[in-house]
């Protein structure tokens, strides 16, 4: 017969593998601070899965919990003053995908505030995660693990930063600013986008839009080798994704 001390450690043994990231998959908490509703738009990366068809309505206050498998890849964003009717077509103010309520394999249309994560690869069981202002910004958002231990950061931009957008990368509808451009995308260049000959991190640097938007949201991508000080690493699984955090 086992003895004691054998069932008590195959137990936990058992335990521990149903809590760690290993044999299950993870949780994304999507999370709506903003005062109105949002149309969140998901988009899995190269052979992963896209959750909730890629697209749903979050009103006000509420909360989602999406389930991913492990080593998901993708990435998400809001869309905002959106209208749509029975058959999931219309339009959004930002973030657009197509017209379609359920974004199945498209990205957004920028300006839009991205939240970027890898939950686990074949070459690393680390997660990484970002928030990324190289698409441009429409509202503040955060991602945060739940647990995870020491050295799990939050990345975030939560300021609204169309209050201080440039006029040159403002963009209006009906006369309020519902976005704000990146330099890539109003400039149209090479040197602003990091192409060509500026792709990489030796010829592509900061350019003054990217300081600004740094200075202001530091734990977001400010441009496309922002590596250092945005790029967060983690293992946790679960994750809050907040869309307006509180300050």
């Amino acid at each position: 017969m086992p003895s004691f001390t054998f069932l008590f450690s195959t137990l936990l043994c058992l335990l521990y593998s149903l809590t760690t990231t290993d044999g299950i998959g993870h949780q994304l908490i999507l999370v709506n601070n903003c005062k109105e509703s949002i149309w969140p738009g998901i988009l899995g990366g190269a052979g992963h899965q896209t959750p909730k068809d890629g697209g749903f309505l979050l009103s006000s206050g509420q909360e989602v919990v999406i389930d991913v498998p492990k080593k998901w890849s993708g990435r998400m964003w809001a869309r905002q003053d959106c209208i749509f009717d029975t058959n999931g077509k219309g339009s959004c103010a930002t973030g657009d995908c197509s017209g379609q309520l359920h974004c199945r394999g498209l990205g957004g249309v920028p300006p839009a505030t991205v939240v970027e994560m890898t939950l686990g690869s074949s070459t690393s069981p680390l997660h990484f995660y970002d928030v990324s202002l190289v698409d441009g910004f429409n509202l503040p958002v955060s991602m945060k693990p739940v647990g995870g231990g020491i050295g799990c950061g939050v990345a975030s931009c939560e300021v609204d930063l169309n209050i201080c957008c440039p006029s040159v990368l403002e963009v209006r509808v009906g006369g309020k600013v519902v976005g704000c451009k990146s330099a890539c995308l109003a400039m149209q260049s090479a040197k602003y986008c990091c192409t060509g000959e500026y792709s990489n991190p030796k010829t592509c640097k900061p350019t003054l839009f990217a300081h600004l938007f740094k200075a202001i949201c530091p734990r977001a991508y400010s441009y496309a080798f922002d590596d250092s000080s945005s790029l967060n690493k983690c293992r946790a699984t679960r994750y809050v994704i907040t869309f307006c955090p509180p300050k």
